[in-house]
């Protein structure tokens, strides 16, 4: 992700070697100062690879949390039609009920 961004590799810049003039720097103080560029690269480069496994997990759960909550409102829906017909159903049962208690009783009651 990051790799096409960075230049240099901590390997390369260890390796890195400088002309050395009259009035030039003290070579100590560079590698010195090269070695502890060196550690940052190599920790940010440490960060950005957990960063990015990080970042596809996370990425691999939202899938599948999405996937879930598709699947629960499938079965919610499902679900509710489903009682729909049962709802409809069981008025038609008590309409029937009703109908044949009034023949049942109605004719002990006559």
């Amino acid at each position: 992700m990051y790799s096409d961004k960075i230049y240099l590799t901590p390997q390369e810049i260890l390796d890195k070697e400088f002309k050395i003039d009259a009035r030039g720097y003290r070579p100590q103080e560079v590698d010195k100062y090269l070695d502890m560029v060196i550690r940052d690269y190599t920790e940010f480069i440490n960060i950005i690879k957990r960063n990015e496994r990080e970042i596809r997990d996370l990425t691999e759960d939202n899938s599948k949390l999405k996937a879930e909550i598709r699947s629960l409102r499938e079965q919610l829906v499902a679900s509710e039609s489903s009682n729909n017909g049962n709802n409809t159903s069981n008025v038609d049962l008590l309409r029937r009920i009703s109908q044949l208690e009034k023949v049942v009783f109605g004719k002990y009651e006559s």
